[in-house]
């Protein structure tokens, strides 16, 4: 079985390409939940969801819309920075956005009345997205856009420890994002300095080693679905 796993992560042929793909899609729309659920708690967005929000306020235009004008700038610099681009990093970059837009044409949870619900509600998102990021990184087609952009920056800021590159990084989405309009709050905090844990504790419990993952680019599941 681990064999079995082992050579579909290595994406070696198109039907693997695709089958992964399609796991890459499922994992980010339900990814998209659990964003849906940090922001329905309403006690502040994660960083990059205020910048979206942000956007999305001052612009008039969908969450899902103003999320993927991000991600495709973000992906754009990922690009120009030269850092390994993956198939994955597209679907993350309109799945996502789109997903909890769909969550929130269905309405299907109450926005949040209290800190008692607001706060259970906001770690049950982060939880989701933590889980759904395993199963979308055990996919190997490539890391988000902003992960990229993360790993990209501390490449070149060698100086800089990584967490104070993250830390300026969330800080200047949050700014921004607060300066369009976007939601700040008590969420906000939460998600910044715990998502990082929760993503941490659902991966050993299911036993992943994310640094184990090698990430297809994007040029070599051309090359495989052409051979």
């Amino acid at each position: 079985m681990r064999e079995k796993m082992h050579r579909l992560q290595e994406n070696r042929t198109r039907a693997a390409i695709v089958l992964n793909m399609l796991i890459a899609a499922l994992s980010l729309f339900v990814n998209g939940f659990g964003i849906y659920l940090t922001i329905r708690a309403d006690i502040g967005a994660a960083p990059w969801d205020v910048l979206s929000l942000g956007l999305s306020k001052t612009l008039g235009i969908l969450y899902g819309n103003a999320s993927i004008a991000v991600s495709l700038t973000i992906l754009l610099i990922d690009v120009l920075m030269r850092e390994p681009i993956g198939i994955a990093m597209f679907i993350d970059a309109v799945v996502v956005g789109k997903a909890v837009d769909f969550f929130n044409w269905l309405d299907l949870v109450p926005r949040g009345s209290s800190l008692a619900v607001s706060v259970p509600m906001l770690i049950a998102g982060l939880f989701v997205l933590a889980y759904t990021q395993y199963t979308y990184m055990v996919a190997s087609l490539g890391c988000g856009p902003r992960d990229t952009l993360l790993v990209g920056l501390a490449k070149r800021l060698k100086r800089v420890p990584i967490g104070l590159v993250s830390i300026a990084l969330l800080s200047t989405a949050t700014l921004i994002g607060w300066l369009l309009g976007g939601p700040v709050g008590l969420g906000t905090l939460l998600c910044a300095f715990g998502a990082g844990p929760i993503m941490q504790l659902a991966f050993r419990t299911v036993r992943f080693d994310a640094t184990a993952i090698r990430h297809q680019r994007l040029r070599d599941s051309i090359k495989v679905f052409f051979a």
